[in-house]
């Protein structure tokens, strides 16, 4: 005997992302800013000019990767309980790609769902956090492994929130776009060699760019069962480096970066890339002063931590692996010996 549910329908999710100044906009319902205390000095005051809403508030978070966690998520819970927020109620994302997965996470989650936009405010967040639809929360034993794919209304990228970021974070941001040119698109690497990011148009053009190599990906496959994890290019050795600093040492696009030099390492060992385009991405990353270089104390304990990650199994890894620059393989069939090979190429001298 058995009962069957049918629920077999097509869900649409589809949204706009505006590269613009940030437009007036008005929401018939209750909305929560959910920011942090850097951004809130810098631009929420800018913000406010342009929301208004049946009620508004404001929710300001500590700024930091240590501070992506269960508690901030509590804080933003609370902050929706204590004011009655509804499922008809709307949380903006205001900040960088920490404020935009936490926020997104709690609105996945609040009455199990209420709808989120993004309005990212770093580089980073521009061209990856905000599109897609990936929230989320570091615990100890990880980054983002507890999370909800959760897509925004709307994502509105005002090249504006740029004029106030550290130099540091616009690296952090680069870096992000040269993982989705080197898996993606080679005609956008060559033209990233080249670019001038210090031009305003030239860097719209480059967000513009960015954004729609990830949402050509995402539409393919939101859920990240396929196509889409090649996106992950940097990241599976990049977020062991930031478990090992505690989130402290690099910022989130410099770890990426330092993956990406490793993953280059290990394609190279494969017969995969040549030691001319792993050297052209490494000399493009150096471009925007962000790091390439690692020193691991322990190659065997490294290599356990990879298995923290989401896309692995119990007993395999998957691998982001460049072909060239243009193409890109998921793996888990990489040998653990020349892994750990390329583990122990960055260790102490």
């Amino acid at each position: 005997m058995q009962v069957n549910i049918p629920l077999k329908q097509l869900v649409d999710n589809s949204y706009d992302i505006t590269i613009d100044t940030l437009p007036k906009l008005h929401f018939d319902t209750k909305v929560a800013i959910v920011t942090n205390t850097t951004v809130s000095k810098l631009h929420l005051e800018y913000l406010l000019t342009k929301v208004s809403a049946k009620e508004l508030h404001v929710v300001t978070l500590r700024d930091g990767e240590e501070y992506k966690n269960q508690e901030s998520i509590d804080e933003i819970l609370e902050s929706l309980f204590e004011n009655r927020f509804n499922r008809k109620s709307m949380l903006i994302a205001f900040g960088g790609g920490v404020i935009g997965d936490m926020t997104g996470f709690a609105s996945s989650i609040y009455q199990r769902g209420i709808d989120f936009i993004q309005i990212p405010t770093t580089l980073l967040s521009q061209v990856d956090a905000s599109v897609g639809g990936k929230t989320g929360m570091n615990n100890k034993y990880g980054k983002n492994l507890v999370g909800a794919f959760h897509q925004p209304k709307a994502v509105y990228i005002d090249p504006y929130f740029l004029t106030t970021l550290p130099k540091r974070e616009f690296g952090a941001g680069v870096a992000e776009i040269v993982k989705m040119a080197v898996t993606f698109n080679k005609e956008f690497f060559a033209y990233l060699e080249s670019a001038d990011l210090t031009d305003s148009t030239v860097l719209q053009d480059t967000i513009k760019q960015a954004v729609q190599t990830k949402a050509d990906v995402v539409a393919q496959d939101e859920k990240e069962h396929g196509i889409r994890a090649a996106l992950n290019y940097g990241h599976t050795f990049g977020h062991v480096i930031e478990n090992e600093t505690k989130y402290k040492e690099f910022l989130h696009g410099e770890a990426v970066a330092i993956g990406m030099v490793m993953a280059n390492e290990t394609a190279l060992k494969m017969g995969l890339m040549s030691a001319d385009d792993a050297n052209r991405v490494k000399l493009l990353l150096q471009k925007y002063n962000l790091p390439t270089s690692y020193v691991i104390k322990d190659s065997a304990k490294f290599y356990e931590t990879f298995f923290l990650d989401k896309k692995s199994s119990d007993s395999s890894i998957t691998f982001i692996i460049p072909e060239g620059i243009g193409g890109v393989r998921i793996t888990d069939e990489v040998q653990k010996e020349l892994v750990l090979s390329v583990l122990n190429s960055f260790g102490e001298s």
